[in-house]
Parts: structure tokens; sequence; C-alpha cells
């Protein structure tokens, strides 16, 4: 049995409960990111944000920041690419992430960031346009696979750092932000399966009903400018 994915309708009314969902997860990542930095400069216990409940934290804040951006790209993308508009946004996210590499590879080259949550983001939007047209169902079941996959396929052929963005290798490198493609994707799999799932229920169109009061206009307004906020925000931490 296959879930009907009807084309998306033009709307010309945004979903604002997706910017505030964006901007809350944006300022739990910036949480984690201060209480990482707390710990760079020995300001906590060495080690605090990478076991425990702080990984936990970060993952769940990554999974919900990825799993958006497959609901976004549905959203943009889901009746017709418009790839103007798509290679504009891969080409900003995909040089800031070089930028991030290059800033990282200056101020901690041991730990640099190669392939950061930027990097998935721009990978993930390219290789999420396939499953657009997609079932949902089919969509859902490759993305368990991905997400599955590190526990069974890992192997010393993707030790190479070549295939480290693969994420498949037997001993994870070292960096301060790794995000790779497996298990990643998966997130970004699952967020345009709901969103085709939503679409089909007519829950989209219940939530671009939704008038949200003014006390989210802050979430929304760093919702709508996520790539910004995530690059300024660390240096004002810092």
């Amino acid at each position: 049995m296959t879930i009907p994915t009807p084309a998306v309708q033009h709307r010309s009314k945004r979903i604002i409960a997706i910017d505030v969902a964006r901007g809350i997860a944006l300022l739990a990542m910036a949480s984690y990111h201060f209480t990482w930095d707390l710990e760079f400069f020995g300001y906590t216990d060495p080690g605090l944000t990478a076991f425990g409940w702080w990984k936990f934290y970060a993952r769940c804040i990554a999974s919900t920041f990825l799993f958006l951006v497959g609901v976004s790209l549905f959203l943009a993308h889901g009746k017709q690419i418009r790839w103007n508009g798509f290679w504009k946004r891969f080409a900003m996210v995909g040089g800031a992430a070089l930028a991030i590499s290059a800033a990282t590879r200056l101020a901690t080259p041991d730990s640099f960031i190669f392939f950061g949550i930027l990097h998935e983001i721009a990978l993930a939007s390219l290789l999420g346009l396939a499953f657009l047209r997609l079932p949902a169902l089919l969509t859902l079941v490759v993305a368990a696979f991905v997400i599955t996959a590190p526990l069974y396929l890992r192997s010393e052929i993707f030790d190479h750092p070549a295939l480290w963005w693969v994420g498949l290798s037997a001993t994870n490198p070292r960096s301060n932000d790794y995000v790779p493609l497996f298990p990643w994707f998966g997130a970004v799999l699952a967020g345009i399966a709901a969103a085709k799932l939503a679409f089909a229920s007519g829950m989209l169109t219940r939530l671009a009903g939704l008038t949200p009061g003014r006390w989210t206009n802050p979430l929304v307004f760093i919702g709508r400018h996520s790539l910004a906020f995530y690059l300024i925000h660390q240096p004002v931490l810092i």
C-alpha cells in the first residue's frame, strides 16, 4: 500500500509554525554551543558535552533541524523543483560550509569541521530531490535504512579520510562537528516523508491557517534567517 503524494499547491501564506520550530531548534543549538564553549575554555569539566544527557541533547537538536530541512525541501519543491532558487540556496549553504571548514582549520586544526551540519544540509538537500516524488512509505523505509546503517555496515574501507563524509568508518574521525551522510540523511528523509503525509491529510493547510501570538515573533525571525544565525551565534558566544 502506498500513500499518495499529490503535488504541493502554491500557498501565499507561509507556515509560521515551521519557522517557530526552526527558531526553537536554533536557540537550543546555541545553548548547547554555549556549554561547549564553556568546556572549551576550561570553565567546566572536560568531556561534559560529549557524553550523557548533553550528547543526547545535541543529537536531538541536530535531528530536529535536519528533519525540518526535509520538510522545507518538500514545501519548496514538492510540486516542481525551482532550480534557480534551489541552486542559490545550495551555493549559500555550501559556501558557508566551506567557510566554516577554513575557519576551524585555522582555529582548531586537530579537530576542524570537515563535514558538519552545513555540509550535511547541502548534500542532503541535493540527494533529497530524488525522493520528492517517491511514495512517503518508501521514503520512510529508506530513512530507516540510512539511520540504522552505521550499526551493521561500518567497515575499515571507509577509514580513508576521503570517505569520512559517508559516516561508515570503523572509527569516527575527530571533529568539533561531525554530521556525516549516515545516519543523518535519514532525518532529512523522515522530514520529507512527514511533509508528504501532512499534505495528503490536510494538516499542512491547517498549520498554514494558524496565527501564533506576537510572542513568537523573535522565533519566527530567527527561523527565517537560520543560516545567518548559525554563522553569527558562535563568534558572539565566544
